[in-house]
């Protein structure tokens, strides 16, 4: 769902033979269930991703996959395997030089323009500040087991809390 410099990425479990192949199709898997579903993690996009990765020791693994209308997107990323573990801490994510983000796809929302307003997180907000380093993203943390609680969006509409 594009939402300007952002976007919400909707997943869902399509051929459940395939789900093995990786950590990321049983996290995929837990997340899915009747009706919309519930947010299972997040990522932030930097700049340098190279930097992040030998911050906190993570591999950087390349990916890239065909838009509807055939152009190719590619990324890099680093941290999915512990954000599947720890869902309040995110993966973090550079695109290609050249790649359209996501989020700038033309789109009318029936509310109008929206945005990602924050996330509310369950889990260690020091531990969180930590794996982040600097950074001013708009982030509520509750202490409890670690999660995503709810992506806030607001428009014109005013306020719309996904669970």
């Amino acid at each position: 769902m594009p939402l300007g410099e952002t976007y919400l990425e909707l997943i869902a479990v399509v051929d459940e033979s395939e789900l093995g192949g990786s950590a990321f199709g049983p996290w995929v898997a837990a997340g899915a269930g009747p009706g919309i579903g519930r947010p299972l993690g997040w990522a932030v996009r930097t700049r340098s991703l190279d930097a992040v990765a030998e911050r906190l020791a993570l591999q950087v693994i390349s990916g890239s996959r065909a838009r509807p209308d055939g152009a190719v997107v590619r990324w890099r990323a680093a941290g999915a395997e512990r954000s599947i573990v720890e869902p309040a801490l995110p993966f973090f994510l550079e695109w290609d030089t050249g790649t359209e983000l996501p989020g700038r796809a033309a789109v009318m929302h029936r509310a109008g323009a929206v945005a990602i307003d924050r996330l509310r997180l369950i889990g260690d907000r020091a531990r969180l500040a930590d794996w982040l380093g600097e950074h001013e993203l708009p982030v509520d943390v509750a202490r409890g087991d670690p999660g995503v609680a709810a992506v806030v969006l607001a428009g014109a509409a005013g306020e719309l809390v996904l669970p």
